[in-house]
């Protein structure tokens, strides 16, 4: 649902075109979800003396931010301890944490872990996320949970199911169905926000018997798939061990790989896997705070955009202050190679912006994302931001890095409607949204609890 036409002045306006631009006391019209016009305040509103006006106040106007991976369903896990010692690696970790946490989930958890992370979206001004959804005791209509959720808030999003083989194989087929059926059912949704795509968990939890039950499913319905790939040594010797291949030569033996189909991590490709990657034309989504968490590694995030492949960032259900996953990912290559020089403001801006503004792109064929521009979508943010250095087009990606915080972020608007006006949310009530998340996490913590004994 998009607002009635509206004006946005007196705006510093971040266009995050190519080039990028910074346009003083700048307007931005919008009409019907989309960017109109831009100029000079003074000449809009001449021009358009009817229009509704939004006053920036001087305010930074930008394009909202994108995620290009993350999971909602994670949202209960704050704060919760996993029973007995702490988990030895990331295997532990899944194992101990993940795969029990998503077997405690009912459907209402789905709704509600998905309501708190959009509110939290809102609020740091992510407008767009690509969701990666599991819920083995909650698999059919789960993710009209989630799109209900999404629709409420107003965000634009890209759904899929995690299909997996660890709970057996009717659950694999059940999630496959899920896949199916809301790619056909999203394109019967009254708002033009939500998108479909076809989840996979990783190849030491999939079969060839059921990637090939994949491929069939997928065929005719114009979709790409979402895994994860590597993202710690173990997916790479279960694939070695189990079927001689590295994961990305299986998955690409598979017909996985493709334009359409995300692969989130890729902490350990070797160089033949990052060709394959980038030949095959597939996105990579790097996730560093995950990364970090988890002791999983570094990616070569730099090798691979060197070799031309579209390097996007998600955060992997942090937080979504993506300029957190900015910072975070400025900082971790830096120690990692113990070399000032690695990861460069202008990687992270490749990566955050133009990549991800890129892949949001693909969900909404002739709709462009992520930029002040004519025609682009009307998904834009203010930020109260007042430098006390000079502020530059050239220099702006190192005044994210070490000046902007998630608290600048005061409106919020998505497809030209407003979702959060001088940081008041309009379409979500934050404060039922917590209560109920409460009394519902509660019971997945004593759920959880009873799996893990």
């Amino acid at each position: 649902m998009a607002q009635a036409d509206l004006l946005i002045i007196n705006g510093r306006l971040v266009t995050w075109g190519r080039p990028n631009e910074i346009i003083d006391d700048g307007a931005v019209l919008v009409e019907n979800g989309r960017i109109a016009a831009i100029g000079p305040t003074t000449a809009l509103t001449t021009r358009y003396p009817d229009t509704a006006t939004l006053d920036a106040r001087g305010q930074l106007v930008m394009p909202g931010n994108i995620c290009a991976h993350t999971h909602f369903y994670g949202a209960f896990a704050r704060g919760m301890a996993i029973p007995g010692p702490a988990p030895k690696d990331f295997p532990d970790i899944l194992e101990r944490l993940w795969w029990r946490l998503d077997r405690a989930l009912l459907d209402v958890d789905v709704k509600y872990s998905a309501l708190v992370c959009l509110v939290d979206a809102i609020k740091h001004g992510t407008t767009t996320l690509i969701d990666h959804h599991a819920s083995p005791a909650h698999i059919d209509t789960s993710l009209d949970q989630i799109a209900d959720a999404v629709e409420e808030a107003g965000l634009r999003a890209v759904l899929c199911y995690e299909v997996t083989d660890r709970n057996g194989r009717q659950q694999a087929q059940d999630g496959i169905s899920e896949n199916v059926r809301f790619l056909h059912d999203v394109q019967e949704r009254e708002t033009d926000l939500l998108r479909g795509s076809f989840g996979l968990h990783a190849s030491l939890s999939l079969s060839d018997e059921t990637l090939a039950d994949c491929v069939t499913a997928a065929a005719g319905l114009n979709t790409g798939f979402h895994i994860h790939a590597a993202e710690h040594e173990a997916d790479e010797y279960d694939s070695l061990h189990r079927y001689q291949k590295r994961v990305i030569h299986r998955l690409h033996a598979a017909s996985i790989l493709g334009p359409q189909t995300i692969v989130a991590h890729g902490v350990h490709f070797d160089p033949a896997e990052m060709e394959i990657l980038r030949d095959s034309g597939s996105w990579l989504t790097h996730q560093p705070r995950s990364n970090m968490n988890n002791a999983v590694g570094a990616a070569d995030v730099e090798g691979m955009l060197r070799l031309g492949i579209p390097v996007c960032l998600g955060n992997d259900g942090f937080s979504n202050n993506m300029w957190a996953e900015w910072k975070t990912a400025y900082l971790l290559h830096k120690v990692a190679h113990r070399d000032p020089r690695r990861a460069n403001g202008m990687d992270i801006v490749q990566m955050a912006v133009y990549n991800n503004a890129g892949l949001a792109s693909s969900f909404w064929p002739g709709l462009p994302i992520g930029e002040l521009t004519e025609g682009a979508a009307a998904d834009i943010i203010f930020v109260d931001y007042q430098p006390t250095t000079p502020l530059s087009a050239g220099n702006l990606p190192w005044h994210i890095l070490f000046g902007f915080e998630s608290s600048m972020v005061t409106t919020t608007i998505v497809n030209g409607r407003i979702l959060m006006q001088d940081r008041q949310l309009q379409t979500l009530d934050e404060a039922a949204i917590t209560a109920r998340s409460r009394e519902l996490a509660a019971q997945v913590w004593q759920r959880f609890e009873t799996l893990s004994q």
